[in-house]
């Protein structure tokens, strides 16, 4: 299944607990990529969050990363923005908190990403500047990973340990 179609076990979309940690977390403008059984999870989208397709969803991740990026970049000077903030659905235990901290990275040269206990995680801030890189490079489920791992040096990590796991949680139930 779709995982912009799970639920929590208190029955809350997964998809809408992600767009509540962005708003919550002082993003103005979120935009959500649909993939798989996108009109089925289009309902799911709280009002105001701008609704994206990425038709090459059986792809991978990579397929709604530069779908989403594209999205933004179509955008004219006066409301492209600066960069976007990349947030998974499946992160259970994410706090907008996560979120406010990342917010002050974003620039058009910025590449920022949350840390856990040290260790690289999402979201991740992709600033404007770097948009055409990754969309270049990535591919299948890796998205920008590949072009984090050659542009490390740039890359400012944003520890979040103290407020939540970063885990990814693949299916439903108790995280």
């Amino acid at each position: 299944m779709p995982k912009a179609l799970v639920h929590d076990p208190d029955g809350r979309p997964w998809l809408r607990r992600a767009v509540a940690v962005l708003r919550d977390g002082g993003c103005d403008r979120v935009v959500v990529v649909l993939g798989a059984r996108a009109e089925e999870a289009r309902p799911l989208v709280p009002a105001g969050a701008e609704v994206v397709v990425a038709d090459a969803w059986a792809d991978g991740l990579s397929a709604s990363l530069v779908a989403g990026l594209a999205h933004l970049g179509r955008d004219d000077g006066a409301t492209r923005p600066d960069a976007a903030l990349v947030l998974l659905v499946d992160l259970p235990d994410l706090v907008p908190a996560v979120v406010a901290r990342l917010l002050p990275a974003a620039a058009p040269g910025a590449l920022a990403r949350a840390a856990y206990d040290g260790e690289p995680g999402h979201p991740v801030v992709l600033g404007r500047d770097h948009w055409g890189g990754v969309t270049a490079t990535a591919e299948g489920d890796e998205g920008a990973k590949a072009y984090l791992r050659r542009h490390r040096a740039e890359v400012h990590l944003v520890e979040c340990g103290d407020l939540a796991t970063g885990a990814d949680q693949d299916r439903p139930g108790p995280s």
